[in-house]
Formats: C-alpha cells, sequence, structure tokens
C-alpha cells in the first residue's frame, strides 16, 4: 500500500565540521520519500522551480517514488542554506530562499486522492488543511510542524490537529505548541485536541511515542560518525509511515515495530550528506539495524539474585 507525502522538494547547501555540501537534494518531502521507499510505494506532491535539476530525482524515481504530483513553475526553487557547529543538534540557517515555495498550493492528482497513509510535511498548516479536503478516506494521517507554524499560524495549527491521527514533533515544539513544560502532560494535552498518537523526537536522545494507555520510548542509535543531521525527522517519519503502509497493521505492537524502523532510517541518514545513504542502503541493512536496536533495549526482567 502506498504513502502520499505532500511538502518541500528544495536544493540545501550544508557546512559541517565534517565537510560541506552545495545544491544537494533536501526539502521534507526528498527525505521522507527517500526513507518510505524503503518500505513501499511512494506518492510525492510538491512545487519546484524552472531552475531545478530535475535529473537528480531520477534515483527516487528508480525507487518507486512517483513525481506525478511535482509542479515546476517559472521561477527559483526553494533553497536553504545552513551550518552545524559541533553541537549538531541545531542547525544555523545562513539563508533561506523559499522561491516558487511561497506560492505553493497543495494540487493532489486524481490518482493520489484514494491514498490510505498520508504524510502532511512541514508546511503552513492552511495547506495541510487544504489538503486534507482533497483526499478521499485515508487510514491513516499524521502530521508534521515546527516552531515557526506554531507562532505565526498557532489557531490553523490547532485546527489541523484535529484532523490527523498523528502528529510528529520534537520536545522544543511540543513545549512551545502545549506550554507544558513536562512531555507527558504536553502529549496528552495534544491526544485531548485530536491525534490518538504523539511522536515527540529528541534527537540525538531518542524517540517517544504515546497513546492513551501506553508510552513507548526507542533509544537514538549510537552512530561513531555523524555527518549532516539535516532531514533526519522527515527520514524518521519516512520510515515509520512507510512501515505502516507495508503492513496495513495499525497495532499498538506494530506502531512499536514502526518507531524503530523509523529510528533506524533516521540513523541512516546522518552518516552522509542530503539523501546520500538513504540510496546506499538496501533492506538486509535496514533489518540489521533493527535487530542491533532490539539488542539495544533488551533485557532480563529477572531482579532475583
Amino acid at each position: 500500500m502506498s504513502v502520499l507525502v505532500v511538502g518541500s522538494v528544495a536544493l540545501d547547501s550544508v557546512e559541517t565540521p565534517f565537510g560541506r555540501a552545495d545544491d544537494v537534494l533536501g526539502g521534507s518531502a526528498n527525505y521522507f520519500a527517500a526513507s518510505a521507499s524503503h518500505q513501499t510505494e511512494v506518492q510525492l506532491v510538491g512545487v519546484v522551480g524552472s531552475d531545478y535539476p530535475m535529473e537528480k530525482l531520477e534515483p527516487l524515481k528508480a525507487r518507486g517514488i512517483d513525481f506525478a504530483g511535482l509542479e515546476q513553475m517559472e521561477g527559483e526553487s526553494f533553497r536553504w542554506r545552513g551550518r552545524y557547529r559541533h553541537d549538531l543538534n541545531s542547525a544555523e540557517t545562513l539563508e533561506t530562499r523559499l522561491g516558487v515555495f511561497s506560492h505553493f498550493k497543495p494540487k493532489i492528482p486524481v490518482q493520489f486522492t484514494d491514498a490510505k497513509y498520508v504524510f502532511l510535511a512541514n508546511i503552513d498548516p492552511r495547506l495541510q488543511l487544504e489538503v486534507l479536503r482533497q483526499v478521499k478516506a485515508p487510514t491513516l494521517v499524521a502530521c508534521d510542524t515546527m516552531n515557526f507554524w506554531i507562532e505565526s499560524r498557532r489557531a490553523d495549527l490547532i485546527e489541523l490537529i484535529k484532523h490527523v491521527d498523528l502528529i510528529t514533533l520534537n520536545d522544543g515544539e511540543a513545549r512551545q505548541l502545549t506550554e507544558c513544560s513536562n512531555l507527558v502532560q504536553a502529549a496528552r494535552w495534544i491526544m485531548e485536541r485530536g491525534p490518538k498518537t504523539v511522536l515527540i523526537k529528541k534527537g540525538e536522545h531518542g524517540a517517544f511515542m504515546f497513546m492513551r494507555d501506553e508510552i513507548f520510548f526507542a533509544p537514538a542509535y549510537p552512530l561513531e560518525s555523524v555527518f549532516d543531521p539535516t532531514g533526519a525527522g522527515d527520514s524518521f517519519a519516512g520510515g515509520f509511515m512507510g512501515w505502516l503502509a507495508r503492513t496495513n497493521d495499525l497495532s499498538t505492537a506494530n506502531l512499536r515495530r514502526a518507531v524503530i524502523v523509523g529510528s533506524a532510517m533516521g540513523s541512516f541518514v546522518v552518516e552522509g550528506f542530503s539523501i546520500t545513504r538513504l540510496l546506499e542502503i538496501s533492506r538486509d541493512d535496514i533489518e540489521r539495524r533493527v535487530a542491533e536496536f532490539q539488542q539495544l533495549v533488551s533485557f532480563d526482567r529477572t531482579l532475583n539474585a
């Protein structure tokens, strides 16, 4: 079963303590799609400018990603330039040029409107709501957001979460949205307003999944080398949603598995710049890393001496 993603398709220029990369594939939709494509077919909706190097998308098309919803408009593509210092948890934005993305109005192709799994990547919540008006009867709708939308479009975001099943956000965004310093209280605040599931990402410290009567925690994978943290959250979401679409199983046990698959994909993408590592790895690589995650948290619960 395929998954639909609506988000940004960009060109990034990134500098880290370990090197730099200029005009590489970026944007939430690209990262999500590259990750999810290891599990299932992906339908992508976004916009690029007339200057976008469309040939760079060929490796993604070869992975079964359907770009029928990618619109090319006259003008400049969305470009982001950033720098990470030795604290790789946060990026310093040096330049953002929205280009045609500032005029983006999602148009869902007819053949995509039957999508059962929908991910609304980090865009204006008003546009995310517009996407929901165009899809018919999805099984699961998930959304992402960021501090900018929480501050500038709070009312629209609150309206959006009434209509989604799951939301992903980092711990700072969860606290900003809910004005709760405690993440358990923050998750409960969000669930009371609509979503049945809240995924709170904590970067190098792992991720929490909150449900009505369940809390699940996945640690971050201990990596020796982290080259570029850009897109880790979107790659996590791609692995998570891709697994759910592949299995079509929304049981609690399978949601837990999806968190681990997402964590594995997030750990792969940071090992290289852009989506490079996501194009290199195989299903066997993913299965080995998932098994290593299991070893990270497996223990004997016997307390007898």
